[in-house]
């Protein structure tokens, strides 16, 4: 029955985002503005579940709209791929992967600094990656407000699987590429916020492990 109602409360959310989202369809006779991306494998940290490298080749215009389907309540975020086209093009191809289905989230902050939920790190906190990486796509002036969803990395070009959202707010330097926002489910992570962390500073794993079930894209 619980699982019967998520299901249910993920399709409404799925039905109300498609009643607002218009289709990006070129003119006839002119083709989707493209840019080329650099994937370069990692074998130090190979691929925690089976992925191929993303195509070199990205859209870079239009949105997408990714579900995420997790046991504290379904959200949706609009990914910009104008903004970040190959950070788009990499999340979308994960998401087609099934790489984010029935993993975990593992560290959860709000501290007065930082507040966000990191996710896409398959073993344990910042570790368990696609087995490649891929430069920044950065303008130096990003910010990081609620809802805000980015990449994380260990250092510039590292960018692989691992993201974060911005539960409250975020007082970081403007080195993370900005992938979308959510537009639809941040009472999720106002219901995660509030389960607790199990660390005294606020910056570690929660307290009642969160997962993510299903992610899907359209």
């Amino acid at each position: 029955m619980k699982r019967s109602l998520t299901a249910l409360i993920a399709a409404t959310l799925v039905a109300a985002t498609l009643t607002t989202t218009t289709a990006s369809a070129a003119p006839a006779g002119h083709p989707r503005p493209v840019t080329k991306c650099e994937f370069t494998p990692t074998p130090e940290n190979p691929a925690a579940k089976p992925v191929r490298i993303p195509s070199a080749t990205a859209r870079a215009k239009g949105t997408v709209d990714v579900y995420f389907l997790t046991n504290y309540g379904p959200f949706v975020v609009r990914m910009d791929r104008a903004n970040a086209p190959c950070g788009v093009h990499n999340f979308v191809h994960l998401v087609k992967s099934r790489f984010y289905d029935r993993t975990q989230c593992f560290r959860l902050t709000n501290s007065s600094r930082l507040g966000v939920l990191q996710c896409g790190d398959i073993y344990r906190q910042e570790e368990g990656g696609p087995g490649y990486k891929f430069p920044d796509e950065v303008t130096g002036q990003e910010t990081y407000p609620r809802g805000t969803v980015a990449y994380g990395n260990q250092g510039p070009g590292t960018n692989g699987s691992e993201f974060f959202v911005v539960h409250s707010f975020a007082n970081i330097a403007p080195n993370y590429t900005v992938l979308g926002h959510v537009i639809a489910g941040m009472s999720t992570f106002d219901r995660m916020v509030a389960a607790g962390i199990a660390d005294p500073d606020q910056d570690g794993p929660p307290v009642k492990p969160i997962r993510i079930y299903k992610v899907w894209a359209f």
